[in-house]
C-alpha cells in the first residue's frame, strides 16, 4: 500500500516511449488489415499531456491516465468485428479495423479523423480538397466512437465532408440528434433527453423538488445540464445550485473548483440529492473529496459512470450514501467474456492497447483490485521503463471481467454490427473486395434503413439516427462489505415508465423517498404552495385553501374552485362536497305541524258541513243563504285547506303549477259566495230606497259568482300558459341548494292576489255597511272581522315572503293560507254553529221574527217624515195594535198578532210598552 501511495503522486507523463508518435502509422492504436476498414475512436487516455516551454509547437503529444473501461470498449469492437469475420453475416468480405486513442481531446480526436479522410492506398495519407466527394473513396467506410459527446461533435462536422457514417456507442448529447448539423451521426443509444426525463421522473416519484447539480465544463456537461433543467422545470423541480468543474484533470483551478463544489453540497443542508454529469474520472476526484468532508447524499448518476467498477470499489464509498443511477441497457456480452479469458492467446503486434494494458498489470500485479486499478491509471513512464521486460507478463483475466460495464460493452458490439449490416446491404450485388465497391454516403443511406435482431427484438435507428433502447435503473448496494452495482429497474424510453422485475427490487427503490431533499415542507392536500421571495418556484409557504376551493394532490400551484351551483368546500379542504338538497318535506316537524292544522282544517269544514246538513231546516242555515251556498264555500275552504299539500315535498314542475292555481280560484270562489252573502244581507236590511235599488240591480248570485271566479281562471290560465311557474334551485346558501317553485311571474303572482284582494275589500266594504244588523244575525260585523284578518295576514306576508328564504319559504304562505282560512271559516261559520248547537231557543221561526222585528222597528224611527203623518199613522197603529191584542183570540201567553198597514199579518210576542211606535218597512218581511 505504501508502494500505491508512493506511485500516486507520479503523475504519468507518458506511457512507453515506443508509443510517442513518429510516424503516422504509430499514431494508431490498434489496427486490422481487411476489405473494408472500420475506424474507431475511443478515449483509452484520460487526457493529453500539454507541452511545456515557449513557445508551443504543433505536435501531438502523448497521453495520459489509462482508462481500463474503455480499453475494454476497444477489446469489444475488435471481438465483434472478429465474430463477423467468422460468420457467414458478409461472406467472403473481411472487416478490418483502425482504432485510434482520442484521450477525450478533440485536437487529438480530429488528427484522427483527418486521416480517416484520406484517400484510400494513399501513401501520405493526404486528404483531397474536392468540390463534389461523391465518388471519392477514404480510408475508412464508416467510424465506430467517439466515446465523449463533445469528440463527437468535432468529429462528426468533420466526417459530414464526405458524409461517412459515424455510430457512436457512448456519446448521449441531446444535439446530435439534429440531422441538420450532423447528418452522418448515429449511436446505438438514446439520447440524454430520455436520460434527463428518467433522472426527472426518478425525482418525481421520489418525492424532491431541491437538487444540486455537478457538470464538466464542456460541450457535454453544458448540454446535459441544458437539458436537464428544461425536464426539471417542467417537472416543477428546482435546481439549487449548479456547479460546473474543469474539463481537464490538468486545469490549475480543478482542484479549487471541486472544493468550492463539496463545500456548497455542505452548506445546503437542505439538499439531498445531487445529480452528476460528469467523467469518470472527475467523479472520482470528487467523490475523495467528498469521502473526506463525510457528505451523505443521495447521487444520481448519468450513463458516464454509472457502472463505473473503479468509482464503486472507492475505500469508503458507502460513507456517501447512496448512489442511483441509468445505464444503458446491456444485452448478451457471454461471448465476449470469454473473449477476454482467452485474450493471453492474442498477438499483441498491432495492438498498442493490449500491450500497454499488459505492461501495466505486471507492474501493478502484486496489489488488490482497487490499488490495482488506481496503479494501472496512474503509473508513470518512468516506472514502465524500469520495469518493462524485467517482470513475467501476469494476466488479471478477473480484472478485466470484474470491470465490465455491460451497457458500453453491449453498445460497442451493436454499432460494429449495425455498420456490418449496412455492408451487407451494399455487397449483395456488389463485389466488396474492391474498397471502391461503394462510397461512405451509399454506407450512409443502407444504415438509415438497417434493422438488427438483438435478444430476439428488433432495433433500428430512429429519424434521428438515435436507438431508443431502454435504460437499466442501477442502485448500488453493499453486499457483504463490497458495494455491488445492481439492476433494480428498468426504465422504457418510449413510455417513460419503470418496470420492475420483482417486489423486492421495487421496495430497495421505493426506499429512496425515506431521504427529503425539498426547500419547503410538502403541502398537504387542502393547501396550495404561496411563492415566497425566493426566486425558486420550490421554496414557497403553505396557505390554506379559501372557501369553495380546494386542492387534492401534494404541493399544488393553485386550488380548484368547486362548481358553486352544486358543491361547497369549507376552508383547508381536499375535496368538494356535494350542497345538502334543502325542501320542506314531509318529515320535517314543522311541515307536520302545518300538516296537521290542514288536517284539522279539513275536518273542521266536514263537522260544519254536517251540521249544516243536520238543521237545514233551521233559520240560521236558512238565513246563510242556504245549504248550496254553505257547501261552496266550504267546498272551497276544503279546497284552499287541501292545496298546502302541494306546498311540501320536492318541489315538481306538476306542484308549483297546481299549488297556485286552486289556492288562486278556490279562495275567489270563497270570497265571491261571501260576497253575495254581504249583498243580500246589504240589501235586506237597507232603508235607502236609493241604494236598495242598487243593491237591486247588483244581486245577482250566480252570474256574480260565475263572473269574479272566472276572471281568476283567466288570470291563471294566461300565467300558466306565458309565465309558468317552474322547479328552480337556491344557491343563495353557502353549503346548501334550496329546491323551490320559482313563480314565474311575480307580477303574475301579485295579479292574481291583488284580485284576491280587491273581491275581499269589496266584500269588507259591503259587510262593513251592514256590521249593524240584529243582534242575533250579524252576520257582517264576523264577515267584516274575517275580512280584516285576511288582510292583515297578506299585508304581513308581503314583507315577510320577500325578506325569507330557504326550505321554510313554502312554509311561510302555508300560514298566511292558513291564517286567512280559518279566519274566515271560523268567522262565517261557527256562530251559527254555536247558534245550532248552544242556543237552539233562538234558531227558530218566531225568535228570529221578534229580533228582526225588533231592528226594523228602531231602523224605522230613524226615516224622516213629516210630524203630521208620523203622529197620524202613529195613531191608526196603535189602535189597531191594541184591538188586535185584546180581541185576537189567538193571543196566548202575552203573544199576539199585528199586522203593519200594507203588510201581511205578523205574530209574535207583545212588545214591550216602551218600545217606540213607528212604521215598520215594507222590506222587513223580505228576510
Amino acid at each position: 500500500m505504501a508502494f500505491v501511495i508512493f506511485l500516486i503522486p507520479c503523475f504519468v507523463i507518458g506511457t512507453d516511449i515506443a508509443f510517442s508518435c513518429q510516424n503516422a502509422d504509430d499514431f494508431v492504436g490498434a489496427s486490422s488489415p481487411g476489405d473494408i476498414i472500420i475506424g474507431g475512436l475511443f478515449a483509452v487516455h484520460s487526457e493529453m499531456l500539454h507541452p511545456e516551454g515557449d513557445p508551443i509547437k504543433p505536435v501531438i503529444q502523448n497521453c495520459a491516465g489509462f482508462e481500463i473501461q474503455v480499453f475494454l470498449q476497444t477489446l469489444a469492437m475488435i471481438h465483434a468485428i472478429e465474430t463477423i469475420n467468422n460468420s457467414t453475416l458478409l461472406s467472403g468480405v473481411t472487416l478490418g479495423y483502425e482504432i485510434y486513442d482520442t484521450c477525450a481531446e478533440v485536437t487529438k480526436a480530429m488528427a484522427s479523423a483527418l486521416r480517416f479522410l484520406s484517400k484510400v492506398n494513399s501513401s501520405e495519407d493526404a486528404v483531397e480538397f474536392k468540390c463534389n466527394y461523391s465518388d471519392y473513396i477514404p480510408r475508412v467506410k464508416a467510424v465506430t466512437g467517439a466515446t465523449y459527446s463533445e469528440v463527437s461533435m468535432a468529429v462528426s462536422r468533420l466526417l459530414a465532408l464526405q458524409l461517412i457514417p459515424q455510430v457512436s456507442p457512448a456519446s448521449s448529447a441531446e444535439i446530435l440528434s439534429d440531422k441538420i448539423r450532423f447528418p452522418s451521426f448515429f449511436r446505438t443509444i438514446p439520447s440524454d433527453f430520455h436520460q434527463t426525463r428518467a433522472m426527472t421522473r426518478l425525482i418525481c416519484e421520489s418525492g424532491w423538488n431541491w437538487i444540486g447539480v455537478i457538470a464538466t465544463d464542456d460541450d457535454n456537461g453544458r448540454f446535459a445540464l441544458e437539458s436537464f433543467g428544461v425536464q426539471a422545470m417542467a417537472n416543477n423541480v428546482c435546481i439549487a445550485f449548479k456547479e460546473m468543474l474543469p474539463a481537464y484533470l490538468s486545469d490549475s483551478t480543478f482542484h479549487t473548483k471541486v472544493d468550492h463544489a463539496i463545500e456548497k453540497i455542505v452548506k445546503e443542508t437542505r439538499v439531498n440529492v445531487i445529480v452528476v454529469f460528469m467523467r469518470q474520472f472527475h467523479v472520482l476526484k470528487l467523490f475523495k473529496k467528498a469521502i473526506e468532508r463525510n457528505v451523505n447524499k443521495i447521487w444520481i448518476a448519468s450513463d458516464n459512470w454509472s457502472a463505473a467498477v473503479k468509482i464503486s470499489t472507492i475505500p469508503n464509498i458507502r460513507q456517501l450514501g447512496t448512489v442511483v443511477g441509468f445505464g444503458f441497457k446491456s444485452g448478451d456480452i457471454s461471448s465476449f467474456q470469454q473473449f477476454l479469458r482467452n485474450l493471453h492467446e492474442k498477438p499483441t503486434e498491432n495492438n498498442k492497447f493490449l500491450r500497454e494494458y499488459i505492461t501495466l498489470s505486471s507492474v501493478c500485479a502484486h496489489l488488490e483490485y482497487h490499488d490495482f486499478q488506481k496503479c494501472i491509471a496512474n503509473q508513470s513512464q518512468d516506472n514502465l521503463l524500469e520495469n518493462d521486460g524485467s517482470k513475467p507478463q501476469i494476466w488479471r483475466d478477473d480484472f478485466l471481467n470484474a470491470s465490465v460495464e455491460p451497457g458500453f460493452i453491449h453498445s460497442t458490439i451493436l454499432a460494429v454490427y449495425a455498420i456490418a449490416h449496412a455492408i451487407k446491404g451494399q455487397c449483395k450485388d456488389r463485389d466488396c473486395k474492391d474498397p471502391s465497391a461503394f462510397t461512405p454516403w451509399e454506407l450512409l443511406e443502407e444504415l438509415k434503413k438497417v434493422v438488427i435482431t438483438d435478444d430476439d427484438k428488433e432495433v433500428k435507428f430512429d429519424s434521428n439516427g438515435d436507438m431508443n433502447i431502454s435504460y437499466d435503473v442501477l442502485l448500488w448496494k453493499e453486499i457483504d462489505g463490497h458495494m455491488e452495482i445492481t439492476i433494480v429497474a428498468e426504465y422504457d424510453a418510449e413510455k417513460g415508465g419503470f418496470i420492475f422485475e420483482d417486489e423486492d427490487k421495487k421496495k430497495d427503490f421505493l426506499a429512496l423517498k425515506k431521504v427529503q431533499s425539498t426547500c419547503s415542507q410538502h403541502c398537504r392536500p387542502g393547501q396550495v404552495k404561496k411563492v415566497t421571495e425566493s426566486p425558486h418556484t420550490c421554496c414557497y409557504e403553505c396557505v390554506y385553501c379559501p372557501e369553495n376551493h380546494y386542492s387534492n394532490k401534494t404541493d399544488m400551484d393553485y386550488c380548484y374552485r368547486c362548481n358553486n351551483k352544486t358543491y361547497w368546500a369549507p376552508i383547508n379542504s381536499s375535496t368538494c362536497y356535494r350542497k345538502t338538497i334543502y325542501f320542506l318535506a314531509w318529515t320535517d316537524w314543522f311541515a307536520i305541524f302545518l300538516l296537521l292544522l290542514s288536517a284539522f282544517g279539513v275536518v273542521l269544514v266536514l263537522c260544519i258541513c254536517i251540521i249544516f246538513t243536520k238543521n237545514l231546516d233551521t233559520p240560521v242555515v236558512k238565513a246563510s243563504g242556504g245549504l248550496t251556498v254553505c257547501y261552496i264555500i266550504l267546498f272551497s275552504h276544503f279546497l284552499i285547506f287541501l292545496s298546502t299539500v302541494f306546498f311540501i315535498d320536492v318541489p315538481t314542475e306538476f306542484k308549483c303549477k297546481t299549488r297556485q292555481a286552486v289556492f288562486g280560484i278556490s279562495f275567489t270562489l270563497c270570497i265571491s259566495c261571501i260576497l253575495i252573502k254581504s249583498l243580500k244581507i246589504l240589501l235586506a236590511f237597507s232603508f235607502d230606497p236609493k241604494l236598495q235599488n242598487f243593491l237591486k240591480c247588483m244581486y245577482k248570485p250566480i252570474p256574480t259568482v260565475v263572473t269574479c271566479t272566472g276572471i281568476q281562471v283567466i288570470i291563471c290560465t294566461f300565467w300558466l300558459i306565458f309565465r309558468t311557474p317552474f322547479v328552480s334551485q337556491n344557491f343563495s346558501i353557502p353549503r346548501a341548494i334550496i329546491l323551490e317553485c320559482n313563480e314565474g311571474s311575480i307580477v303574475a303572482f301579485g295579479i292574481m292576489l291583488g284580485y284576491i284582494a280587491a273581491l275581499a275589500f269589496i266584500c269588507f266594504i259591503f259587510a262593513f255597511k251592514g256590521r249593524k244588523l240584529p243582534e242575533n244575525y250579524n252576520e257582517a260585523k264576523f264577515i267584516t272581522f274575517g275580512m280584516l284578518i285576511y288582510f292583515i295576514a297578506w299585508i304581513v306576508f308581503i314583507p315577510v315572503y320577500a325578506t325569507t328564504f330557504g326550505k321554510y319559504l313554502p312554509a311561510v304562505e302555508i300560514i298566511v293560507v292558513l291564517i286567512s282560512n280559518y279566519g274566515i271559516l271560523c268567522c262565517t261559520f261557527l256562530p251559527k254553529c254555536y247558534i245550532i248547537i248552544y242556543k237552539q231557543e233562538t234558531n227558530t221561526k218566531s225568535a228570529f221574527l221578534k229580533m228582526v222585528y225588533t231592528y226594523s222597528s228602531k231602523s224605522a224611527g230613524s226615516v224622516a217624515v213629516s210630524q203630521v203623518s208620523l203622529d197620524s199613522k202613529s195613531s191608526s197603529f196603535r189602535a189597531n195594535i191594541t184591538d188586535s191584542c185584546k180581541t185576537d183570540n189567538d193571543s196566548v201567553n202575552g203573544n199576539c198578532h199585528f199586522q203593519v198597514p200594507g203588510q201581511p199579518l205578523i205574530k209574535g210576542k207583545v212588545l214591550p210598552k216602551n218600545v217606540a211606535r213607528t212604521i215598520v218597512r215594507k222590506r222587513v218581511s223580505s228576510i
